[in-house]
C-alpha cells in the first residue's frame, strides 16, 4: 500500500490561502540550517513541507524539507501547537531558534516559536479513488502479445470448452479497467502486480512486477499529465528518504556511492521535455556507437534512453509525441501528418531509463473506431468503444514501475535485487 499512499500524497489538493509574513533576521534553506556551524540560538525562519509528524505528551516533532537537501530538518515544538493542521504534505513557515540537537541523529534542530501553515494538505480530499483492478483479464492492454494465459489444472473437469468461455490472461496493466472507473469517479488509481511474458533476462525486466497506475478524467494536455507524474516521482522519493533513512544510507554507502548527490540533483530541478523527433536527432548526432541504430519510427532502446538522460545533464526527461505505429490503439492521435504521432509520454530517469509510461487516451469515437478496425480488434473491444458513446470526456493516465522506482532511489543496478522473489525467464523459485 506504500505506492497507493504516495499517489494520494502526490495528487493531493492543497489550500493555497496566503498567510501573513514576518521579517526575521535570517531566512535559511534546510540545507543551510543543517550545515550551520554555530547553532547557538540564532533566530531563523525556515519554509518547507512537512515530511513526518511525531506527537508526544508535551513535545511535537516535525521533519521539514524544502527540496534543498535529502535530509530533513527536525523542528521541536511545544504541544500547544495545533497538530491537526500539521499533517504530512502541508507547507509551513517555522520561526524559532537554531540550537544544537540532543539527538545523535542530527547536529542541529529548530526550536519553534511560531509555526504558520501556508497550505493545508488533506490526502482524503485529493479526489482519487483506489480501485482494485482484476489480476485475471481477457484483454491485452499493451497489444504486444506478451501474455501469460490462465487455464485450470488438468485435474479439474470443466464441462465447457473453456473455464471462462473465452481465453483469459494475467494482467499486463489495469489501465483499461481504470478508464471504466474514471467515468464514475473522475480520478482513480491502482497499485498491484502485473505480468509480462517477455523473453528477457536483462537487468531491468521481470515477468512479475508492481505498478502504480492512475487515470484522470477531464485531462486535456500532456503538460498536465506530466505535472502529476513528476509530482509522484518526487513525493515518492522524498517519502522513502524520510521514512527509511538508514536503509537508503546503507545502499548509497556500499552499493551506489554518489547516489545521494544524484538524487538531490533530480529533486531540485524541473524535469526536461523533448519530443521523440528531437530525441532521435540527438541520438543520430551522438559520438557514441549504439547496438541499435537510432532512426525515426523505431523504438527507443535502453542504451538510447540512458544516453538521452546523460545528454540532458542527468535530469529526468520526458519524451513526448511518439509515432502512432509504435503505440497501442488507445493513445490519442495528434493529427500531425505526415509524421503522424500520438500524445504519448515516457519519463526517463538516470541509471534506469524508462520509469513512467503514459498518454492522453483517444476519447473521440470515430478515431478510436478506425484504429480498432485497422487492428482487427473491433469485436474484442466493443465494450471499450461503447465508453466513447455515452458521455465520453478527454482523459489520460500513466503507469510507474515500482521496482524501477526503487532502483532509481537506491542506485541498484539490477531490478532482481529490489524484489524478494524475482520471476524471469527460466526462473521461478519458491
Amino acid at each position: 500500500m506504500f505506492g497507493a499512499r504516495c499517489l494520494l500524497r502526490a495528487l493531493r489538493s492543497c489550500s493555497s490561502a496566503p498567510c501573513p509574513r514576518h521579517k526575521l533576521s535570517a531566512k535559511l534553506s534546510v540545507r543551510d540550517a543543517l550545515g550551520a556551524q554555530n547553532a547557538s540560538g540564532e533566530r531563523v525562519k525556515v519554509q518547507g513541507w512537512i515530511r513526518s509528524v511525531r506527537s508526544q505528551k508535551e513535545v511535537l516533532f516535525l521533519h521539514v524539507n524544502d527540496g534543498s537537501s535529502l535530509e530533513s530538518l527536525q523542528v521541536v515544538a511545544d504541544s500547544s501547537f495545533d497538530s491537526r493542521e500539521l499533517t504530512f504534505g502541508s507547507s509551513v513557515e517555522v520561526q524559532g531558534q537554531l540550537v544544537k540537537s540532543l539527538s545523535k541523529r542530527q547536529n542541529v534542530e529548530l526550536k519553534a516559536e511560531k509555526i504558520e501553515v501556508v497550505g493545508n494538505c488533506d490526502a482524503k480530499d485529493s479526489g482519487f479513488v483506489h480501485i482494485h483492478t482484476p489480476v485475471i483479464t481477457s484483454n491485452d492492454c499493451e497489444g504486444a502479445g506478451e501474455l501469460f494465459q490462465v487455464k485450470p489444472s488438468s485435474k479439474i473437469k470443466v464441462p465447457e470448452e473453456n473455464f471462462f468461455n473465452i481465453p483469459v490472461f494475467l494482467t499486463v496493466s489495469g489501465q483499461l479497467h481504470l478508464e471504466v472507473m474514471s467515468g464514475a469517479f473522475t480520478q482513480v488509481f491502482t497499485f498491484g502486480p502485473t505480468f509480462r511474458a517477455e523473453n528477457s533476462q536483462s537487468r531491468r525486466h521481470l515477468a512479475e512486477f508492481y505498478m502504480v497506475e492512475a487515470e484522470i478524467s477531464f485531462l486535456e494536455s500532456l503538460q498536465d499529465l506530466m505535472q502529476v507524474m513528476e509530482g509522484l516521482f518526487k513525493t515518492t522519493t522524498m517519502t522513502v528518504l524520510s521514512n527509511c533513512p538508514e536503509d537508503v544510507e546503507l545502499c548509497h554507502k556500499f552499493i551506489a556511492p554518489g547516489q545521494k548527490d544524484r538524487l538531490e540533483h533530480m529533486l531540485k530541478n524541473n524535469f526536461l521535455i523533448i519530443s521523440y523527433t528531437e530525441a532521435v536527432e540527438i541520438l543520430k548526432q551522438a559520438s557514441q556507437n549504439f547496438t541499435f541504430t537510432p532512426e525515426w519510427g523505431a523504438d527507443l532502446h535502453t542504451e538510447h534512453e540512458k544516453y538521452l538522460v546523460k545528454h540532458c545533464g542527468d535530469i529526468p526527461v520526458f519524451v513526448i509525441n511518439y509515432p502512432l505505429a509504435l503505440k497501442p490503439f488507445y493513445m490519442r492521435d495528434n493529427e500531425d501528418s505526415p509524421q503522424h504521432t500520438v500524445a504519448a509520454v515516457d519519463l526517463l530517469v538516470p541509471g534506469v531509463g524508462e520509469l513512467f509510461g503514459g498518454s492522453l487516451r483517444e476519447e473521440r469515437y470515430h478515431f478510436l473506431e478506425q484504429r480498432l478496425a485497422r487492428s482487427g480488434l473491433t469485436e474484442a473491444y466493443q465494450w471499450y468503444l461503447d465508453l466513447r458513446r455515452f458521455g465520453s470526456v478527454p482523459h489520460g493516465g500513466f503507469g510507474m514501475g515500482f521496482e524501477r522506482c526503487l532502483q532509481c532511489i537506491l542506485g541498484i543496478d539490477n531490478i532482481k535485487d529490489v524484489i524478494p522473489f524475482p520471476r524471469f525467464t527460466h526462473s521461478c523459485l519458491l
